[in-house]
């Protein structure tokens, strides 16, 4: 099995489409950077649109100026509400779709290797490269971030926050794994996808169009509590990290949330691709 994935992720490395979508997210966080060095937000503007909009504490775009350590968040905060999505479904929807459409599918099913083991590790090399575009995310933005504004702690009595350097990273460590699971329902369902077709770009579609269409349904307050059933509607708790509200009831739901989409969509998935009759 271990050699199994090995073989997988080489695969996937190799592949340009890996390089350039990784290399987006190295790049991202070096322009938003530049962008806040060259024209500092101040105080009153960061209120609302750095730190998700929502008025419960500062902008991290201007938190970012005031810390090094907080670029990382400030970036993270903007690329999950659509960017990194995208990442993560391609890689996701891209799983199986894109053997069959390679005809490379029937060619794998000829190994002594059952169907649920080659999805079994091709789920665990999708999760691994979306969990590393993350991780990249933070890494890049906290490396360029310390450069340019400095690896100090957060502090800013203004508004009450305060940080150490250790709890700065810390919360991001923690961000990056919930802002990837908090993603897990949405790829779930590309992954499900991605069994059913052999098309890679009609299964990254369906699944980036899940989480438009949830978002959107999300924000309707006339829906009322069905929202909070949604895969993307808890997504952005995490930031409550850096607002000082430490490990919050909403960034529990997040975790909860995601679980029965990800066991219903992937076991549909190996149902599915366990009976697929592949001709590609």
């Amino acid at each position: 099995m271990l050699r199994l994935i090995r073989t997988e992720l080489i695969k996937q490395l190799r592949r340009p489409r890996t390089w350039v979508a990784l290399g987006f997210v190295v790049i991202v966080p070096i322009i938003i950077t530049i962008a806040l060095k060259t024209n500092p937000p101040d105080l009153n503007s960061g209120r609302l649109r750095g730190g998700g909009g929502d008025g419960r504490g500062a902008g991290f775009f201007y938190m970012a100026t005031q810390s090094g350590l907080l670029v990382p968040v400030a970036v993270l905060r903007v690329m999950s509400e659509f960017f990194l999505v995208v990442i993560v479904c391609l890689f996701a929807g891209d799983a199986v779709a894109s053997e069959a459409g390679w005809g490379n599918l029937r060619f794998l099913l000829t190994r002594p290797i059952s169907r649920s083991r080659l999805l079994v590790a091709k789920l665990i090399v999708a999760a691994f490269y979306g969990l590393l575009a993350t991780v990249l995310i933070a890494v890049s933005g906290l490396v360029v971030g310390g450069l340019t504004f400095g690896f100090k702690a957060l502090s800013i009595p203004q508004l009450g926050l305060s940080q150490s350097v250790g709890t700065v990273l810390g919360n991001l460590g923690l961000a990056v794994l919930v802002a990837t699971w908090g993603i897990a329902g949405v790829a779930a369902f590309g992954f499900m996808l991605s069994t059913m077709m052999d098309n890679s770009a009609g299964a990254i579609m369906g699944a980036v169009g899940l989480y438009i269409v949830t978002s959107i349904l999300g924000a309707i307050d006339s829906l009322g509590a069905i929202r909070y059933g949604f895969p993307a509607y808890y997504s952005g708790t995490w930031s409550d990290l850096f607002r000082g509200s430490g490990f919050t009831d909403d960034m529990w739901r997040n975790v909860l949330v995601q679980i029965p989409y990800v066991l219903v969509f992937v076991g549909i998935g190996f149902w599915w691709f366990r009976r697929k009759d592949v001709l590609s």
